[in-house]
């Protein structure tokens, strides 16, 4: 009985750890989905934002059509710990998104830089690899 106690442990243990390292080995990598040699700004309306895991995401309306821009950006807590607020920008609002674009040239894009509707410039930039660190607040 004993035995079977412990290998019934054993077993939880070690699918409680799958579980937790999981996340590590399903992110992507950034150099093989987006062309990181060409960036692209556009300018648009804000149609959506979802502040998810692992990447928040922004959509933004370019042209009036159907399909819209899918942007990702940092993680939600690496921008929660940079004071950047989850209503920094707006449904409605214009911005300018900076981003490498996926390279299957879908209207996917992984942002390098946003400017918000009153100036402010939210800076993704990259250090040490794939590490955010947006600072937010520089006015353009």
């Amino acid at each position: 009985m004993r035995g079977s106690v412990m290998k019934l442990s054993l077993a939880f243990a070690v699918f409680g750890f799958g579980l937790a390292v999981m996340p590590i080995f399903a992110h992507h990598s950034v150099q093989q989905q987006y062309d990181t040699d060409k960036m692209v700004t556009i300018q648009g309306v804000v149609m959506k934002m979802v502040w998810v895991n692992p990447h928040a995401r922004l959509w933004v309306d370019t042209d009036g059509a159907v399909s819209s821009w899918e942007i990702e950006l940092p993680p939600p807590n690496a921008l929660k710990i940079r004071n950047v607020k989850m209503d920094f920008v707006k449904e409605g609002d214009q911005v300018t998104v900076a981003l490498w674009r996926a390279k299957d040239g879908s209207r996917l894009g992984h942002a390098l830089t946003l400017t918000a509707p009153d100036g402010r410039v939210m800076d993704f930039s990259r250090i040490m690899g794939l590490r955010w660190t947006p600072s937010f607040g520089q006015k353009k």
